[in-house]
């Protein structure tokens, strides 16, 4: 008896945040999954990462959303400081107004804890997704009636469509778009530490960043206060690559000259560095081709100052369950109708955090302008200024249809 397209599952490539919310979006819609990994095993490196109210929005229609709360740390406000001169820039409460107007909180949460808050609502979805690990998709192929994917050892694999969720590096982008990557020049260092080991100077319940020039500097409290994430960020002297690599503190000394002594102590702490070479690619018009289709960084990867990049993957997901659920599992339609109700906010993302930046970074005039931007702004026209972002619902995510 032949096999039908809906008989086979749908693949995913990529068993990382963008990945697995994917693959519970799929489920929910009654598709049958498989995922791709290129690791050894599904997991999350990484350290802290935020979660503004669409984030929760997203997590609950996929089911994960009280798990993800219970890792969460919520926290009273984003603070922004002068790292030169500690002079408070701005300041957005979080507090219950916040919560009235959006809907949901904001918090931070360890990048493992979200992506483990997903894993777990993968696995009760038990033999409906599958996971094949240290398997990297080389290979597309298509036609009316699915799709085939050919792995590094030239195993092939049948699916009624491909969900492109492999990262910054996707080859699922590459062998349908390959646009090239648009590399920074901007460094990041992340570490976790230990509560016992963080300056008591510095125990804000806040997500608080000191903006130097060409540099910032990021900490907030994880896991109920019990570790702290650090981010520092400055422009390298050198040419990059894109890449992670174990980075080391002289490094990070080197480039943070003439920042107060308050937010300084912050490189001091971590025993170990992770080196992130940072890169983001041009917005483009169109991420769905027939059966295939592009979520999260693999969509529209973007630098780290709108601290929206997992955000977006899972609001990514949502968006392609809803699409589905409307076109009755008719994937070419589906697919169309996800990424028309995606690129131009997922591009607003990417433009906003290149300008976000560069404000964070700035220096001389720039950075006395910077300074006076948000001065006596009440939360009020903060959270105005913001609505964009954080107000974005299930029930409106999809374009005209």
């Amino acid at each position: 008896m032949a096999t039908t397209a809906s008989d086979l599952p749908v693949l995913v490539a990529g068993g990382g945040i963008g990945g697995l919310a994917a693959a519970l979006a799929l489920v929910r819609q009654g598709f049958r999954v498989q995922v791709f990994e290129q690791a050894p095993e599904i997991g999350e490196i990484g350290a802290g990462m935020q979660l503004g109210p669409n984030a929760f929005w997203a997590f609950d229609a996929l089911g994960v959303g009280e798990a993800a709360r219970s890792r969460a740390v919520y926290i009273d406000e984003m603070v922004m400081t002068d790292a030169i001169d500690e002079t408070t820039i701005g300041r957005v409460p979080t507090g219950e107004a916040f919560r009235q107007r959006f809907g949901n909180p904001y918090a931070v949460i360890h990048r493992a804890d979200a992506h483990g808050s997903l894993l777990e609502g993968v696995q009760k979805a038990g033999d409906r997704v599958g996971f094949h690990t240290a398997t990297r998709i080389e290979r597309i192929e298509q036609d009316a009636e699915g799709v085939t994917v050919y792995d590094q050892r030239g195993q092939a694999y049948r699916g009624q469509a491909l969900i492109g969720a492999d990262g910054v590096k996707s080859v699922v982008r590459q062998q349908f778009v390959g646009d090239p990557a648009r590399v920074t020049g901007h460094v990041v260092y992340r570490a976790v530490v230990d509560k016992a080991d963080f300056p008591e100077d510095l125990r804000w319940n806040a997500a608080s960043l000191w903006a130097g020039p060409h540099c910032h500097l990021v900490h907030y409290p994880l896991r109920g206060g019990e570790q702290y994430n650090v981010v520092v960020t400055f422009h390298s002297r050198e040419a990059e690559e894109w890449g992670v690599r174990d980075g080391s503190k002289e490094e990070v000394l080197s480039y943070f000259q003439g920042i107060c002594p308050k937010a300084r102590q912050l490189i001091e702490l971590p025993k170990s560095w992770k080196r992130w070479a940072t890169a983001d690619r041009d917005p483009v018009e169109r991420w769905s081709y027939g059966r295939v289709t592009l979520l999260g960084d693999a969509a529209h990867p973007t630098t780290q100052y709108m601290a929206q990049g997992a955000c977006m993957a899972i609001e990514d997901a949502v968006t392609l369950g809803e699409a589905l659920r409307v076109h009755g599992g008719d994937f070419e339609k589906a697919l169309d109708l996800y990424q028309r109700s995606r690129i131009a906010r997922t591009a607003r993302i990417v433009l906003s955090s290149r300008e976000m930046g560069r404000i964070y970074h700035a220096k001389g005039v720039e950075r006395l302008v910077r300074n006076d931007l948000w001065r006596g702004r009440s939360p009020e026209r903060f959270y105005d200024a913001i609505e964009w972002l954080y107000g974005w619902r299930v029930e409106t995510c999809l374009a005209p249809h």
